[in-house]
């Protein structure tokens, strides 16, 4: 019995020290670990990043690390690494199974945060919709589309499809279509055209707006007006020459067909 007890208490203080030995390391690791990602958010190539680019780095590395300060517990305790990277392994891929979604929507965040297709304030056309970006998040992106409906898109989404940033240059093209009957004098037309454009405050003078003939269809020759402006200007000006180049066609006479069918009738 006395060596039983003796065994017993030389179990229980081997463990004991190992347990305030673990303590020890997990208190200082996980403070070591604090101070580490606070001295890395300071530094200057850090501070130049996306903030959300900083926060999935910042969080990753503090789990990363958190991560080995308790399998060197663990190893202190007394458990064999290599159990401990086989249970790591089976939860590991049992939450990748369950959450395939959302580490589909993290990787794609990923991948907009690191290669930059557009950023927050950008107005983009998308799949879903399109809409000015208002967050990028770690698992959705929100826009709000011009009626001012927020919409969160996923980020696996956006990553996989193709994404056009209206907002990417300084100037947009805008092409207005219009159509004139057969009959209607075609330079005349243009000459409206360029007139209408020259007078608008917001079209730019460089490069120079332009009114050419794109196609005769069956009861219309169709022109396009092409005008360049500030890419916040683009719907101002497009709605405008629009209504413009209307009552300038009405002002000179010149006809907006409509679909029109000849029906010959033959008299047997």
């Amino acid at each position: 019995m006395q060596n039983a007890l003796n065994t017993i208490c030389s179990i229980a203080i081997s463990f004991g020290f190992k347990l305030i030995a673990a303590a020890i390391v997990l208190f200082v690791g996980f403070k070591l670990i604090k101070v580490l990602v606070n001295f890395l958010g300071k530094r200057d190539f850090f501070t130049k990043l996306d903030s959300n680019v900083q926060l999935l780095i910042r969080n990753a590395i503090t789990v990363l690390l958190d991560v080995i300060v308790v399998i060197i517990c663990v190893e202190i305790l007394g458990v064999p690494s290599a159990t401990i990277i086989a249970v790591l392994g089976s939860c590991g891929l049992a939450i990748g199974l369950a959450l395939q979604g959302g580490l589909a929507n993290i990787a794609g965040g990923v991948i907009i945060m690191l290669f930059k297709p557009f950023h927050a304030g950008d107005f983009i056309s998308t799949p879903m919709g399109d809409g000015t970006v208002e967050d990028i998040g770690i698992f959705y992106t929100k826009l709000v589309t011009p009626d001012n409906v927020g919409v969160n898109i996923p980020n696996s989404v956006l990553s996989n499809s193709t994404v056009s940033n209206l907002s990417a240059k300084d100037t947009r093209r805008i092409d207005i279509e219009l159509s004139i009957a057969y009959d209607a004098d075609i330079d005349l037309a243009k000459k409206v055209l360029l007139a209408s454009a020259e007078s608008h405050d917001l079209v730019l003078k460089d490069p120079a707006p332009a009114a050419f003939v794109t196609s005769q269809a069956d009861s219309a020759v169709k022109l396009t007006l092409r005008v360049w402006v500030e890419k916040a200007n683009y719907w101002d000006v497009k709605f405008g020459l629009t209504e413009d180049s209307k009552k300038a066609f009405d002002q000179f006479g010149i006809s907006i067909p409509f679909p029109q069918l000849d029906v010959h009738v033959k008299n047997n």
